[in-house]
């Protein structure tokens, strides 16, 4: 994997995690189970990688931390969107998409280019 990948794949994973909370407050693991849902089991976010990724939201202000009881009665960390990642998940969302759309339509050209 390049140094780029990983720089890809982490704000990836960051931008997906601000999209979970947009809703309401979760904690780790309903966030993985949320990104493994919407992305129809394509991406299987491991515990090694998402407490991490939150923990850098929260040290940047974008997410805030709480703590509360779990579905299953369990004690748990909460997670939500604060007014800064707010603006996170609005301006990143933008470039990537702007970025998969310029993805898009370069792999679908079928020409050589201007020559």
């Amino acid at each position: 994997m390049f140094q780029s990948d990983r720089h890809l794949l982490r704000g990836t994973l960051d931008l997906l995690i601000l999209k979970s909370l947009s809703w309401k407050p979760k904690h780790g693991y309903a966030i993985a189970e949320w990104i493994e849902s919407a992305t129809g089991s394509s991406l299987r976010i491991m515990e090694g990688t998402i407490y991490p990724a939150l923990h850098r939201l929260e040290n940047r202000g974008c997410v805030a931390a709480d703590w509360g009881v779990s579905e299953k009665n369990r004690r748990a960390k909460y997670y939500s969107l604060t007014p800064r990642g707010e603006e996170q998940l609005l301006e990143q969302a933008d470039k990537w998409q702007r970025y998969a759309d310029a993805m898009s339509r370069a792999m679908a050209t079928t020409s050589g280019g201007a020559e």
